[in-house]
């Protein structure tokens, strides 16, 4: 919605500019293909023109008179004036001692290109952030909590085995509704894992009633951060029971307040962020109706395939599977309208390329009589017995039997039956439309969050509901969603 009241403002704008000196004729109604043209270059100049760029930062660094190199050094009474100013306005005690000093010194020094790097990735996420921690009624500080986890880095994984923006490990985020499969990882989805990040920290803030204790546990655990309390006789801050901690956590405040400190003040430590790729507000969902290999989006688009995966880390390869709830992909802003457009050609050259992985076959096919069906799997290369069971959901004794296997030794290309399906009579078969199915608004909700409930976009939600004000949603209103 506020794509479509941004492109109307700017066209009104643009209009009243143009028709001082330029003279419409019939052939220049925008209808069709060039009102959508010209509505998506509206929405890229106002994108880039409210975009904050480097220039504005090179302005003020000018003014400082910063060469191009320069390291500046302050005395510990400047940081501890700044850190004493970003104190009145958050609930986290940015405490200036020995060990922040000397953590917002060694990144201010020797680890500027980390700063540079994150202030770039940041303009993709921070804005998701917020509206997140907002919505919970978090602090807006939390957002620097996943540049000291993942450096912003959806992808990464440590060695302990935690994934993604926020490093959650498996168990912590199954907990929290993330889910995992052979193709998905929600750990990696940035939104999905902020919302589940959001949850765990009001949790945590539950239990220890202060921010600085729900930092600690977020990185040690609670168990860890109860032990530390108990071994200092009942301390109730961060910095007096810090001694009894595991020593990375030990430093993981300290980079906190780092982290908040030099993405706050970067510009007087002369650091200019790297060139952000894509903000935040240059993307768009869109929600698939089958599976689709990020190939053929990129071949159609004439998007490079690396830049979809970027944008869409939850996906473990380049496939995006069927699933119930559909799955969407994020793209940019430009790309969009584009795929709406040619989506019946990227899904005839997935159907080309990529032939069905699964199907459902009569294994005796016979008039008036029942049948047996089985579905059918094309081994892929790196594939096991156990993955495919695990995916299908029977043992690898099943699929044995039914391919009348000796070993668990399985070729690629190779296909296999993986479980009987349904006994069907072939003299009685019926279709069944798919039926219409409604969610009834609650207090609260917004159109965008219905649609993203149920993996939609907001104009494909729009497209079943034309006749609904998405801006006055009223309790115990339906609203369509299949």
């Amino acid at each position: 919605m506020r794509i479509i009241l941004c492109a109307i403002f700017l066209i009104a704008t643009f209009g009243n500019s143009f028709t001082q000196h330029y003279t419409w004729s019939k052939e220049d109604s925008l209808i069709g293909k060039n009102f959508i043209n010209t509505v998506e270059q509206s929405l890229d100049l106002f994108y880039t023109e409210h975009t904050i760029s480097n220039e504005n930062i090179d302005s003020i660094i000018d003014a400082l008179s910063y060469e191009k190199d320069f390291i500046p050094e302050f005395s510990d009474s400047v940081y501890c004036s700044r850190l004493k100013a970003m104190n009145e306005l958050s609930p986290f005690h940015l405490d200036c001692n020995d060990a922040t000093l000397n953590t917002i010194k060694f990144f201010a020094q020797k680890r500027r290109g980390f700063v540079r790097v994150v202030l770039g990735r940041s303009k993709l996420y921070f804005d998701m952030f917020e509206e997140k921690l907002s919505k919970h009624n978090l602090p807006i500080e939390l957002k620097y909590l996943p540049v000291i986890e993942s450096g912003l880095r959806p992808q990464v994984k440590s060695r302990a085995g935690a994934m993604g923006l926020w490093q959650f490990m498996y168990n912590t985020g199954k907990m929290f509704g993330l889910r995992e499969d052979s193709y998905i990882d929600e750990r990696m989805d940035p939104e999905k894992s902020t919302e589940a990040a959001c949850q765990y920290l009001k949790k945590l803030y539950g239990i220890y009633n202060d921010w600085d204790l729900v930092l600690a546990a977020y990185n040690a655990g609670p168990g860890n951060v109860n032990k530390a309390i108990r071994r200092s006789g009942g301390k109730q801050t961060y910095w007096e029971i810090r001694p009894f901690l595991p020593s990375e956590t030990q430093g993981y405040v300290p980079n906190f307040v780092a982290a908040s400190y030099l993405l706050t003040h970067h510009i007087e430590h002369n650091i200019i962020p790297m060139e952000a790729p894509i903000h935040y507000i240059q993307v768009d969902t869109i929600c698939l109706k089958k599976g689709l290999h990020m190939a053929s989006i990129s071949e159609v688009l004439e998007i490079d395939e690396e830049e979809i995966q970027k944008l869409n880390p939850v996906y473990k390869t380049g496939y995006i599977p069927t699933t119930q709830d559909p799955q969407c992909v994020y793209l940019p802003l430009r790309y969009t309208g584009q795929f709406l457009q040619l989506e019946d050609s990227i899904y005839r050259l997935e159907k080309a390329r990529y032939p069905s992985e699964e199907t459902i076959v009569n294994s005796k096919p016979n008039n008036g009589e029942q049948t047996k069906t089985y579905v059918y799997h094309k081994v892929r290369s790196g594939e096991t017995l156990g993955n495919i069971a695990l995916k299908y959901k029977v043992s690898v004794a099943e699929i044995q039997r039914i391919n009348g296997l000796r070993s668990s030794k399985i070729y690629v290309g190779q296909r296999l039956k993986v479980k009987p399906g349904t006994t069907t009579n072939s003299s009685n078969r019926t279709t069944t439309r798919s039926r219409k199915k409604y969610y009834t608004v609650r207090s609260g909700d917004t159109f965008g969050e219905i649609a993203q409930k149920y993996r939609m976009s907001q104009s494909q939600l729009k497209r079943l509901n034309p006749r609904i004000n998405i801006s006055r949603l009223s309790i115990g209103q339906k609203i369509r969603i299949k």
